[in-house]
């Protein structure tokens, strides 16, 4: 019988592009189908063996495909992910106001979208993942990346965008007082938010409330509670929305999958890059 691997490591994102950084690797597992959620960051994956597999993207007219890297934008709809038992790589969560910096191009660009990261970032892909698979362990993996990142440009952008995202999340500031506290009018916010992150205000602030009640789902927090102190009106209204952004309700979401590549805790590190 072959050796069971299953790792799961996680690591404080180095520099102002990630929200989360997080390495995995599998072998001897049964084989998984597991979804890709939306969450406010973008995905960025190198793999380390075999190809990450996507069965279904969150624009259900994208073909599935197979890459062996992945920048994937915002998206409002599960990606479905599946493996044979093995799979290994390295997950990138970056900040949509990073994006400019790291990928040359708003994150905008990518939205609802999965593309082979050699297309967006060029040959300095190939490097990064030639490194990432000779590295020792983790922590040298994690240590390539921190170094390969400190010699991507940080492009600022608007201050007024830095401070929107900071109010979006908070469910008690009303759209149009976010536009007013910026200096903008809500139609200004919502064309400006929607071609920096790929999302309207309003979407962005439901993703990062579902980012969050998934999370504490996770964690065995019943869903009542869950429901109560993420902002939402009642427990069916938190099932509505579980049910929209993973494509299952809670209790079968959970029971279908723990853990996956997207399983990351940002903390306090997923503030801003500005």
């Amino acid at each position: 019988m072959p050796d069971v691997v299953d790792e799961y490591v996680t690591a404080r994102p180095p520099g102002p592009h990630l929200a989360a950084l997080t390495g995995w690797a599998q072998a001897g597992t049964a084989p998984q189908v597991h979804r890709g959620l939306p969450s406010p960051w973008l995905t960025f994956i190198v793999t380390l063996a075999d190809p990450l597999v996507v069965a279904a993207h969150p624009d259900p007219a994208q073909q599935p495909g197979r890459y062996e890297t992945l920048v994937g934008g915002l998206h409002t709809r599960p990606a479905l992910i599946t493996h044979d038992g093995r799979q290994s790589g390295v997950q990138l969560s970056v900040h949509p106001l990073a994006a400019r910096g790291l990928l040359g191009m708003p994150a905008g660009e990518l939205a609802d979208r999965d593309e082979h990261a050699v297309d967006v970032l060029g040959p300095w892909v190939d490097r990064l993942q030639d490194r990432l698979r000779a590295a020792p362990g983790w922590s040298g993996r994690f240590a390539v990346v921190a170094d390969e990142l400190a010699a991507r440009p940080h492009r600022p952008v608007a201050a007024e965008l830095v401070r929107a995202w900071h109010l979006l999340p908070r469910p008690a500031v009303p759209v149009a007082a976010v536009a007013a506290d910026v200096g903008w009018s809500a139609r200004r916010l919502h064309a400006r938010c929607r071609a920096e992150t790929g999302l309207s205000p309003q979407e962005l602030r439901r993703v990062a409330r579902f980012d969050r009640a998934r999370r504490a789902l996770a964690t065995g927090t019943p869903p009542a509670v869950v429901a109560a102190e993420h902002g939402y009106t009642d427990q069916p209204h938190l099932t509505r929305d579980v049910t929209r952004f993973a494509g299952l309700p809670p209790r079968r979401w959970l029971a279908a999958e723990r853990r996956s590549v997207q399983d990351t805790d940002p903390g306090p590190a997923a503030g801003s890059p500005a």
